[in-house]
Formats: C-alpha cells, sequence, structure tokens
C-alpha cells in the first residue's frame, strides 16, 4: 500500500483550483486501490484585501489582468468547457461577482472537524461558480453548511467569533514562505510541489513517481 499525503493550496474563488481538484480526483482513481490518499485543504487568498459589494467578475478580472473584457470572457468559457466535462458545474462562472473568501477559508477548517472538510470546499465551489452566489454572505455559507448536514448554529458562532483565523492565516504565512504564489497547488508528502491543474495522466505520473521514491 501507497500512502499519499497531499495538502491542497487553494482559493475558494479560484476555478482552476475545482478544475484541478476534479483532475486529482480523477487520477486518485487511475491509481486505484494499492493507494491511500490523506487530502488536507490549505487556505490562500487571491483577493485578500476585498472588502465592501463585489464588482462582475469578468470586468474586475480584465481590470486586474490588464486585458479587454472580451478576452476573459472566452478564458471563462474555456474554463466552463473544461468544467462540463469533468462533472463540476460552472454554470454561472461569468455571472458571479468578486468576493472575500476568509470565512469560507474558516468554515473549510471547522468542517475538518466534522470529518467534511472535502465536502465543504466542493459546496462552496457549487455555491460560487455554479450558482453565482456571494460566498462573502454568512447565510450563504450557512446555507451550504445545511446541504452538508452539518450543525448550522455551531457553524454561525464559528463565523460570528475569531476562530479558526489564526489556522487560516498559518496556512497563508506557511505557504507564501515556500514560495507558493499562484494557486492550485498540490503539496505531496509535505516534500514535492505540483503546480497548476495539471491533467490527470500527469498527475498520475507525478504520484506513481513519488510514491515508488518514497518506498
Amino acid at each position: 500500500m501507497h500512502t499519499l499525503q497531499i495538502d491542497i493550496v487553494s482559493d475558494i474563488a479560484c476555478p482552476w483550483c475545482a478544475i484541478g481538484y476534479a483532475r486529482l480526483t480523477q487520477a486518485m482513481k487511475q491509481l486505484g486501490p494499492d493507494y491511500l490518499f490523506n487530502i488536507e485543504w490549505r487556505a490562500f487568498e487571491l483577493n485578500p484585501y476585498h472588502s465592501g459589494k463585489g464588482q462582475p467578475i469578468v470586468q474586475a478580472l480584465a481590470k486586474k489582468y490588464g486585458r479587454s473584457e472580451h478576452e476573459m470572457r472566452a478564458a471563462q468559457s474555456n474554463m466552463m468547457t473544461i468544467a462540463k466535462d469533468l462533472g463540476v458545474n460552472f454554470d454561472k462562472l461569468q455571472e458571479r461577482l468578486t468576493a472575500n473568501t476568509f470565512d469560507g477559508h474558516r468554515l473549510v477548517k471547522w468542517a475538518a472537524q466534522q470529518g467534511q472538510q472535502t465536502a465543504m470546499k466542493l459546496a462552496l465551489f457549487e455555491a460560487y461558480f455554479g450558482k453565482a452566489r456571494d460566498i462573502a454572505d454568512p447565510q450563504v455559507l450557512l446555507d451550504c453548511v445545511d446541504g452538508l448536514g452539518l450543525d448550522r448554529e455551531e457553524a454561525r458562532q464559528v463565523l460570528e467569533s475569531d476562530q479558526y483565523e489564526a489556522a487560516v492565516r498559518q496556512d497563508e504565512e506557511t505557504y507564501q514562505n515556500a514560495g507558493v504564489s499562484s494557486v492550485p497547488a498540490f503539496i505531496i508528502n509535505r516534500k514535492y510541489i505540483i503546480s497548476g491543474a495539471q491533467d490527470s495522466d500527469v498527475l498520475v505520473k507525478a504520484l506513481r513517481d513519488i510514491s515508488e521514491e518514497a518506498a
């Protein structure tokens, strides 16, 4: 049995992170029952200083990257096609607004204590990319909690407190200091890094090579 620790550095607002995880899931299935994976999600904020009302995403991305809205819309459309082929809901990708993701990251940390870390992350991806919901809104976050059958009142108490703030900040500091400047980044066995939403075949080879070296 090959055991691999995979720390996924990602942001809830990053479409490539959702695509990257879907491709990782494919890779893990291809590797089969001889491999055991321990997945942990690590926080990263693409727009940590975001506050107030969100901007339309295409407009915001065009301004951020110095490209035309037409170019950004085409790039978003391409991601929608990729996501559809992976079974990931990106129906509202171009209709969402920019949002602060810090509280979402705190809820992912909280859900980890319930063994529902990945489920929470995927619920937040679905809410943002599939439904264009405001993932900075506590009610939207609590609706995601409801959808997983977790304790809404306990989650509300987390959001109204400073719980898990330190854990999120620690993730951000740790991986920025380690040189992670874009996401997704997959840290394998706390040693090897795979950057970007690589195709599943690339991930299969990398994970197999790493496990063989570790053995």
